[in-house]
Formats: structure tokens, C-alpha cells, sequence
């Protein structure tokens, strides 16, 4: 199998967008059987209340998954601020392991330090007090005791706030902040870092402690659908139409 690795992030896949699906199932059949290891850096879904609700859209993909795992390539998903819920037993319905925020793994030209980006936007406050309640496992069991209904209300409910927050914030806000990013690449003691959620995709040459660096942001799949692809020959970050 080819060493070949592919990463992507932030597909916020839901009902109503199908060729956002269809997307990534014609992704998954060009790259079947070519790449060694597929990394899925968060926000597989737009939201995702506990693997015990499975629909018709989860069970697609997780099937697709499953396929293009069986072709021969691993296929590690980490989470996101929209899917943060998603569970061991929905990965390995996907033949997918679950693997940490800011993990560094191997790739064709050295370690990356991979992770979905939400916990760099250090200066949006509020978000930042939100996501470390609810990454709390007294409040995730707390909440996958609930029932369904009431999972969905409460998943509906926070996703229209953050709207309505994200409208009223300056990007600046919503973006990382440079000198957390500089931080984790030291207490990591990485020099490529890639990540996804500000939907801001660029690859962003830096110099730390007179070295040089990268980080690589991911986009969104929205008009196009973006991946990281790294192999002997470097990294590239792609888009293609959707």
C-alpha cells in the first residue's frame, strides 16, 4: 500500500446538503486503494448528538468508509466543535479509529502535529468557556442520558446561537491566535501543523526559534471540497468543484 496520506476536515455533512455527500463518496472512489491512511480532522458532520441515532445519511457514509477501509487504508477521525459527540462505536462502524486533538502522526515527510483548530481561537472567549464545558465527560454523559428528542432540541438550540453569535463577532476573533499556535508547536515540538474548522484554507509559512515551519489549514466543503495530500514528493493542499 502507498504511503500516501490524505487529510480532510470540516464537511459539516447533513441532510439537506446530498452533493456534499455525493462529494465525498466520489473523493473516497478516486483515492480507494492509492493512500495508506486517510485523517478526517473534525466536523465529519454538521452535528452529531450520540452514535445510538443513526440515520440513513450515517449509515451511508459509514458504509462508504468501511469500503474504502476494507481497500486497504487506515482511516483516523479526530474531533470537531460539531461532532465532538461521535463515539468509538460509530468509527468502527466506519472501520475508523478515534485519535486525540493534537496528535502528531507520521507522514512521507516527517511528523505533523494534526488537530481540528478550534482550541487556537484562544481569543474568542466565550466559545472557548463553551467548548471546555462541554468536552467535561460528566457533561457528555449527562447528556447522551438524555433522550433523542431532547438531544436534538438541545443541538438545535446551540446551533442557531452560534449563528447568531458568529454574525455579530470580527473574524479576527473567529480565526487562531498566533501566538497559541506558536505555543503548541513548542510543546509539541513540531514544525507542520494542519488543521481545519476556521474554514480559512492557506498554507501559512512561519519561522519559529530561527526554524521554519507550516501550518496548514484545511477548507471547508462548501463550493469545493478541499484535502491535504502529503507523499514523497511534498505536501500540496487541493480543491476541486463540488
Amino acid at each position: 500500500m502507498s504511503t500516501r496520506i490524505l487529510l480532510i476536515s470540516d464537511l459539516h455533512l447533513e441532510q439537506g446538503r446530498p452533493d456534499i455527500t455525493a462529494a465525498l463518496f466520489a473523493f473516497l472512489a478516486r483515492n480507494t486503494a492509492t493512500c495508506g491512511a486517510l485523517y478526517i480532522l473534525g466536523d465529519l458532520f454538521e452535528v452529531w448528538i450520540g452514535d445510538d441515532e443513526m440515520t440513513e445519511l450515517s449509515t451511508s457514509v459509514a458504509k462508504a468508509l468501511n469500503s474504502f477501509h476494507e481497500a486497504g487504508s487506515d482511516i483516523h477521525i479526530l474531533h470537531g466543535n460539531r461532532d465532538f459527540l461521535l463515539g468509538t462505536s460509530y468509527a468502527a462502524s466506519c472501520g475508523a479509529t478515534l485519535i486525540d486533538d493534537s496528535t502528531v502522526i507520521d507522514t512521507p515527510i516527517g511528523p505533523a502535529l494534526v488537530l481540528h483548530g478550534d482550541d487556537l481561537c484562544s481569543d474568542d472567549v466565550e466559545y472557548i468557556k463553551f467548548r471546555n464545558t462541554v468536552r467535561q465527560e460528566s457533561w457528555q454523559q449527562d447528556f447522551l442520558s438524555k433522550t433523542l428528542t431532547e438531544r436534538r432540541a438541545f443541538a438545535d438550540q446551540a446551533r442557531q446561537q452560534s449563528q447568531q453569535a458568529t454574525s455579530t463577532k470580527k473574524n479576527s476573533i473567529m480565526d487562531v491566535n498566533a501566538t497559541s499556535v506558536e505555543q503548541r508547536l513548542r510543546e509539541t515540538e513540531q514544525r507542520l501543523m494542519i488543521h481545519g474548522h476556521t474554514h480559512r484554507p492557506q498554507v501559512h509559512e512561519l519561522e519559529l526559534d530561527k526554524e521554519k515551519a507550516q501550518r496548514v489549514v484545511l477548507g471547508d466543503w462548501d463550493n469545493h471540497g478541499w484535502f491535504t495530500e502529503i507523499d514523497a514528493r511534498g505536501l500540496r493542499l487541493e480543491k476541486f468543484p463540488l
